[in-house]
């Protein structure tokens, strides 16, 4: 296999991930759009969000709690949303430059 293949591999899989995990940090940012501008939960769409944005949003869901419930989400989910982009960040990098 030459050279340009392998490189070629892994950008496209170094892409992939950080793809998949921008997709992720935009679902969290979705979730706090809905809940700063008071999105009817009873949509399919947004309770969609709301559901996944708790998987997503791992550890980070409950770690903070400001009393006011909005400030917590942003801070929480926002918090999540940092971390997949860094995470990605480097896994993309990690990917880019092994072998």
């Amino acid at each position: 296999m030459s050279t340009y293949n392998v490189t070629r591999s892994r950008n496209t899989a170094a892409s992939l991930v950080r793809l998949a995990c921008t997709a992720l940090a935009v679902l969290l940012i979705a979730h706090i759009a809905f809940v700063l501008f008071n999105a009817n939960f009873n949509n399919g769409l947004v309770s969609w969000v709301a559901q996944w944005s708790e998987v997503v949003g791992l550890w980070f869901v409950n770690l903070f709690d400001t009393g006011n419930t909005t400030f917590t989400i942003i801070l929480n989910f926002g918090l999540a949303a940092v971390f997949w982009l860094v995470v990605t960040g480097i896994i993309a990098r990690v990917l880019r430059s092994v072998g």
